[in-house]
């Protein structure tokens, strides 16, 4: 069964709950918000946000890091903190959990995610926030060639590159007609007010697939982006995704999702390729 958020307290925020016009206005005075969720990343987490704060500073662009912290015990708040970024507490464990009680959070007009694992380069968020200042209300970026993207060496394991997530893409584009290419890709933008139009409640991995299906649903703009991942910055453990589990859980959402398949209807134009 794929749990779901119930309102779960974070940094005085309820999770699931639907927020006053107060909450979902931004700050008039800042465009971004760079989300960060995180669960003991003191070996990145510091390289991330110096990258993003630089990317910003380059572009002109006024915003700022956010880092959801889920329980780190290794100092990652503080180091957070001591560069400039804000640092609110998730107490309710699950990536979908963190990235709620950030998005609830933040103060700026867009929202840029991405993990706190150096995978992603967030000197590449200009290119993001371009788009979104076009109109567009998701922006996903694209890891794969497929997208233009590119997967440097040993930064995304064999299974995951050529099996599961070009299956899991085409699928997206096939059942829901989402104009992407890197489904499972962790780095995207999006608009507030699209996201509180989605009443996003899956509270693990499956939040970021959960956002793309009901984005494309909704009828929402979406486009993507190429960028570049990097073998993550990690030295002392692995990451936190369990690969078959999540695999899973996304292919059951897909179901549930879209009960009755495509296929089904011979006269449908969607784009797959």
């Amino acid at each position: 069964m794929l749990k779901v958020a119930d309102k779960v307290a974070v940094t005085g925020v309820q999770l699931g709950s639907t927020p006053g016009a107060a909450d979902q206005r931004p700050h008039a005075d800042l465009e971004l918000t760079v989300l960060m969720p995180c669960l003991n990343e003191a070996e990145t987490i510091g390289t991330c946000i110096r990258k993003a704060r630089r990317a910003m500073r380059a572009h002109g662009i006024a915003g700022e890091v956010l880092v959801a912290d889920n329980g780190s015990t290794d100092g990652s708040r503080q180091i957070a903190a001591e560069l400039g970024a804000r640092v609110v507490t998730v107490e309710a464990r699950g990536y979908g959990n963190a990235l709620m009680g950030g998005i609830e959070a933040a103060r700026g007009k867009f929202i840029i995610m991405g993990d706190a694992d150096d995978s992603y380069d967030f000197q590449e968020i200009p290119k993001i926030i371009a788009k979104l200042r076009e109109g567009y209300a998701l922006v996903q970026a694209c890891r794969l060639p497929a997208g233009g993207g590119t997967v440097k060496p040993g930064a995304m394991p064999f299974l995951h590159r050529w099996l599961g997530n070009p299956i899991s893409s085409f699928l997206v584009r096939w059942m829901f007609g989402a104009p992407i290419h890197d489904v499972y890709c962790g780095m995207r933008g999006f608009t507030r007010q699209m996201y509180w139009r989605l009443d996003q409640r899956c509270t693990g991995m499956e939040f970021a697939t959960e956002m793309i299906i009901k984005a494309a649903l909704q009828g929402e703009k979406i486009t993507e982006v190429p960028i570049t991942l990097h073998r993550d910055g990690r030295k002392t453990r692995s990451g936190h995704l369990k690969t078959f589990r999540y695999g899973w859980r996304t292919l059951r959402f897909f179901l549930m999702s879209r009960p009755r398949w495509r296929f089904m209807n011979p006269g449908r134009d969607r784009k797959l390729y």
